[in-house]
């Protein structure tokens, strides 16, 4: 489903070091001549900020980049993107340890629906973790380190991703990164989400891995052409079920962000704000609030 697809770049910090090493790669198509992901330009007197839509995850090799992403990365001062992860997996692994567990919970096979448990022994059966430490995860926290066993079902890397790409190439430059939000709060949107809907997240994590592959190569598709309106429509349909994941998720994550680009113009330079293409499409993407705020943005690619 969707919601693990959006999600799944959130959770990389969690899979460095707890996830076997990937399968062989998929095999999938780069973009097609002429097409590649959004981009948008906001800007007033001294301040220019680039909006682009990434996806967390890719397969080795996968190519994106363009001319005009290339000339806006060049042109930028620093780098922004939704969280800047610690380099050390023990940081990450203890602070999920500290919101994600919890004691007297029911098995991990009771917060699935029923046809989703086979399909869920057969997760754990091909990932690291066993089903009694899974067990004693809240239902996010177990949805979270299975996302895991997605990613290796896919074969992808949790360290080859967009976002990876480009703290490299700032870092190489000698360039400013910074996050719009620490991996604390990232986990904290996860941990205050009412039971109903750390379980329908769990359920969506726990799918088919032909299922899976099917549905990446189409959000990659989608990605790689800028395509809005199928982002949007994948995640528009899934969230509409269950407001408090869109809320907590989406909305108020992309209002805060909004405030920030707002706020950034206020001082003069050129930054470039990368964040999953998710939050830049449909009803409640950061551009919509952006204009009800009086700010425009313009897609340039």
């Amino acid at each position: 489903m969707a919601i693990r697809t959006l999600f799944c770049g959130m959770c990389a910090l969690l899979f460095v070091s707890c996830v076997p090493a990937p399968a062989a790669q998929i095999a999938l198509p780069n973009a097609a001549p002429g097409e590649a992901p959004a981009l948008w330009r906001i800007a007033d007197e001294d301040t220019t900020v680039w909006l682009f839509g990434t996806i967390h995850i890719l397969p080795q090799g996968y190519a994106w980049r363009s001319t005009r992403i290339d000339g806006a990365i060049a042109e930028s001062d620093e780098l922004v993107i939704e969280t800047v992860l610690s380099e050390e997996a023990s940081d990450s692994a203890m602070l999920l340890m500290r919101l994600g567990v919890s004691p007297n919970l029911p098995p991990i096979g009771d917060r699935v629906s029923e046809e989703k448990r086979p399909q869920l022994a057969a997760m754990i059966a091909r990932g690291p973790f066993p089903e009694r430490f899974l067990n004693g995860l809240e239902s996010w926290a177990a949805a979270l380190m299975l996302v895991g066993v997605t990613l290796n079902d896919l074969g992808l890397d949790s360290e080859n991703g967009v976002e990876d790409q480009l703290e490299l190439m700032f870092q190489q430059s000698g360039r400013g990164i910074s996050g719009l939000e620490t991996p604390a709060q990232q986990l904290g949107y996860f941990d205050t989400l009412p039971e109903d809907a750390q379980r329908h997240f769990l359920d969506s994590v726990v799918d088919d891995p032909d299922e899976v592959r099917a549905e990446f190569e189409s959000m990659l598709a989608a990605w790689s052409a800028g395509d809005e309106d199928a982002i949007a429509a994948t995640f528009d349909d899934e969230l509409e079920q269950y407001e408090a994941l869109r809320e907590a998720l989406i909305v108020g994550r992309n209002s805060n962000w909004a405030e920030w680009i707002a706020e950034r113009l206020d001082r003069p330079g050129t930054v470039f704000v990368a964040v999953g293409a998710g939050h830049l499409a449909g009803r409640d993407s950061v551009q919509r609030m952006l204009r009800d705020a009086g700010i425009e943005s313009r897609r340039v690619q």
